[in-house]
């Protein structure tokens, strides 16, 4: 559940944009999960008349989960790389449909990287016949391992994953994604926008996946140790999702055309510190970090430069991270 003052939060944030969506119609991908979610939570209190087909695979699951946003919102039942476009005209198309499970990518990287492209491409042709904007939510991971003298990544930089590692293939994916959109921006005309999106924190984030923070958060609840699997040594950021659902509202708006833009945290943590702060301010029995081999596809750092956004869209951050941890685990249960 999201919290009244996160959601009183966005709607003053977001207010002097919503009037530049009246009489929008939106057809969305990738709402029914944790970043669509927040989107969604933010749209149902603007003042404006908008309209939105949401393109989700269990209408019925979604309507269990987010019966407010299933009552508020079209739900359209489909596949992303197999949809039957629902008619009428449409202004925008954001494009966030995407698996980005550690499993699937060590299980079936080839499917995990066509879902990605097949999946844009068909959202891209309907922006297209449509004559909307479209929104593609890209990665942080399209610039490959960061190197440590890097302290912030920009959108200028050049760097990008090992094509000849599988695990690449969702960075990898989302790259190809991106040269796709700027060729439809070029070749049809369409008015394409990115956000390259970095690592997330807040209520509603699973804390039974592959992210680190969210398994701290769980294990702290639970009062157990928090256990690093690594050496703790990889740096890490996190948006909160109330700043992150009001940025990504900001440059569907207000982006400029053709570009992209960073959206996450400058407040850069080792994993190792993310433990231990994630213990103390949970109140958890301690860390133990166990220094097995790092499993994942960046074991460095992963922090972006977020002053395009900032300076062209004027977003800022405004929850640090002690605050983000407090507020996720207390969306699961937690009391302090």
């Amino acid at each position: 559940m999201i919290p009244q003052d996160d959601l009183v939060a966005m709607e003053s944030a977001l207010a002097p944009l919503w009037p530049r969506l009246e009489g929008a119609r939106i057809f969305m991908t990738g709402g029914t999960g944790f970043i669509g979610r927040w989107m969604l939570a933010a749209l149902a209190r603007a003042p404006v008349s908008v309209d939105v087909a949401l393109l989700t695979r269990d209408p019925a699951l979604f309507a269990l989960r987010a019966p407010d946003l299933a009552r508020r919102f079209a739900l359209r039942a489909g596949d992303i790389t197999r949809f039957v476009p629902p008619p009428g005209d449409f202004t925008h198309v954001i494009h966030g449909a995407t698996d980005a499970s550690a499993a699937l990518r060590d299980s079936d990287p080839r499917r995990m990287f066509d879902t990605i492209l097949g999946g844009t491409r068909a959202a891209l042709d309907l922006a297209v016949d449509r004559g909307a904007r479209f929104v593609f939510m890209s990665s942080g991971a399209v610039y490959g391992v960061q190197p440590w003298d890097v302290a912030y990544v920009g959108e200028d930089w050049m760097g990008g994953p090992d094509p000849l590692d599988p695990r690449s293939s969702y960075a990898e994916g989302k790259r190809a994604a991106e040269t796709l959109c700027a060729i439809y921006g070029s070749q049809f005309g369409l008015d394409t926008v990115g956000a390259r999106i970095f690592a997330l924190l807040g209520p509603l984030l699973s804390l039974d996946t592959h992210f680190a923070a969210g398994n701290f958060i769980r294990d702290a609840m639970a009062g157990r140790i928090v256990r690093v699997e690594g050496s703790g040594q990889a740096v890490r950021s996190y948006l909160y999702a109330a700043d992150l659902a009001v940025w990504m509202w900001t440059l569907t708006i207000a982006g400029a055309s053709v570009a992209s833009y960073n959206v996450g945290s400058e407040e850069a943590v080792s994993i190792a510190d993310l433990a231990h702060r994630t213990a103390a301010v949970l109140g958890g029995p301690g860390v133990e970090i166990l220094g097995r081999p790092d499993p994942g596809w960046n074991p460095g750092r992963y922090v972006p430069s977020t002053a395009r956004i900032r300076r062209d869209l004027g977003v800022t951050a405004t929850v640090d991270l002690d605050t983000a941890i407090r507020r996720t685990a207390a969306s699961h249960g937690w009391t302090a």
